[in-house]
């Protein structure tokens, strides 16, 4: 059972003072990389561009969507005015939206004043739940920790010493697409016709990531075979997010379309591409990768990942975290270095379980308390590289998972004001991000609801309670 409301102190962050508010609302308010880049984005979309899709779509769009958030220097004059928030005050506000049916029998939350780090708000705060896609906000925090915002994933071509072979490498970008595959694979035939090879076969190294490739979900439109070498997520289709038809083998295709490049670009290429493990570099030159290709730095895939809830990105953070931490590229090897590394940051992992980093497994257990506490670290202006997991949260009523959202919480919208990461299995809903309150402060929240009836009355709920958030001060 949930524990008992409370409003003390949480070990989840030191108190920061009140110039923290003024530089993670800047970090993170609508007005930065925010609401006007999501109205600019809305404007110039046709197509939707929804998240891992879990359960069933939304309803038809409600009412037209309310007016845009307040400019920035309208919040920013409000940073100075003393903190007048009381428990009493959002216990008031929050205990009869939390009592809605919509949201099942099992609900948690936690509201937390990011500048002081003060717990405004508990109910089973610190009570394990499963996250659903919420999760990838820890996995975010974990990979930016581990290797920084700056970090790149590399796909490698390497020729054997007697230059007969040349093996594609993998280094787990799902994001490798036919132009850069194009680039690696002339790249690799400039190579080889300086060394005086016209015909080599072709082998791909999948060796990086271990254990089971299958999501133990089993075969699903929401994610491909996790590996080490993949073409656009596995998707057959020209989709670039949300739930689209996969391939059963992603390396072997990406092997055989870049086996068909390598041929257009001028070598000859004899047989079809077979797995096998690449050279060793060493001092002999010839070992020496022929082509590189590298993904975006990884402040791009956290945000990628957090504002379409990209399963297939999200597994591939979560595998590199776990290489950044020395442990398996694997499911398990990744939930441990997940946990060692948020450990790390002093974050209250008690409870805490990753079966995996995309929030699919039923498996994970994440309290309120410790998503919290992750949106405060990524605010904490000594942390810059954990800023992307606050600009990657999707804006209420404008981008990614929320886009469709926030028409019709009554009395106060959180269009433009909530970014949060939206987390949706059967039975299972969760909201978990920041929001500017009406004096200018940013509060961080997590509500988490299970056994719930439907999408449809839950996702409503949840989204009145962070807009009930909004209307504070």
């Amino acid at each position: 059972m949930p524990e008992p409301r409370t409003w003390q102190l949480t070990a989840c962050s030191a108190v920061l003072g009140l110039a923290l508010a003024a530089g993670a609302v800047t970090a993170a308010g609508p007005w930065d990389n925010g609401q006007r880049k999501a109205e600019r984005a809305r404007a110039a979309a046709t197509t939707p561009t929804g998240g891992a899709h879990h359960a069933a779509p939304r309803p038809p769009a409600g009412p037209q969507r309310p007016a845009p958030a307040p400019s920035a220097a309208g919040v920013l004059r409000a940073l100075g005015a003393p903190d007048t928030s009381r428990p009493s005050d959002l216990a008031t506000t929050l205990v009869p939206l939390l009592a809605d049916p919509g949201l099942g029998t099992l609900r948690t939350a936690s509201v937390v004043d990011v500048a002081t780090g003060k717990q405004l708000y508990g109910e089973g705060a610190t009570t394990p739940m499963t996250p659903a896609s919420t999760i990838k906000i820890a996995t975010s925090v974990a990979v930016l920790s581990a290797l920084g915002p700056d970090h790149r994933i590399p796909t490698t071509v390497v020729a054997s010493p007697d230059g007969r072979t040349v093996t594609l490498v993998g280094g787990g970008d799902p994001t490798l697409d036919r132009t850069r595959l194009k680039a690696l694979a002339d790249g690799t035939a400039r190579a080889l016709k300086d060394r005086g090879v016209t015909g080599v076969r072709v082998a791909y190294d999948t060796s990086l990531y271990q254990g089971p490739a299958r999501h133990p979900i089993g075969p699903n439109d929401n994610i491909a075979p996790v590996g080490a070498l993949m073409l656009d997520e596995g998707r057959l289709d020209n989709s670039d997010s949300g739930p689209a038809p996969r391939t059963a083998d992603p390396a072997s295709d990406t092997a055989t379309a870049f086996a068909e490049l390598l041929g257009k670009a001028g070598t000859k290429v004899q047989g079809t591409p077979t797995p096998a493990r690449a050279p060793r570099a060493g001092t002999d030159p010839k070992t020496t990768p022929l082509a590189r290709t590298e993904s975006a730095p990884l402040s791009a895939l956290v945000e990628r990942t957090l504002t379409h809830s990209d399963n297939d990105l999200a597994e591939a953070l979560a595998r590199q975290t776990a290489l950044a931490r020395k442990q398996p590229a694997s499911f398990a090897g990744a939930g441990k270095a997940v946990r060692a590394e948020l450990a790390a940051l002093g974050l209250p992992t008690t409870g805490a379980r990753f079966a995996d980093g995309s929030g699919l497994s039923r498996d994970d257990r994440i309290s309120a308390a410790l998503l919290t506490g992750l949106l405060t670290r990524a605010a904490d202006p000594t942390r810059p590289a954990l800023r992307p997991v606050l600009t990657g949260l999707p804006i209420g009523g404008f981008s990614g998972t929320l886009e469709g959202r926030f028409d019709t919480a009554p009395t106060t919208n959180g269009a433009g004001l909530v970014r949060a990461k939206t987390g949706t299995l059967t039975g299972v809903n969760t909201l978990a991000g920041t929001v500017v309150t009406a004096d200018g402060r940013l509060l961080a929240f997590a509500f988490l609801a299970g056994q719930t009836a439907s999408p449809y009355t839950a996702q409503p709920a949840l989204d009145r309670l962070s807009a009930a958030l909004a209307s504070q001060g």
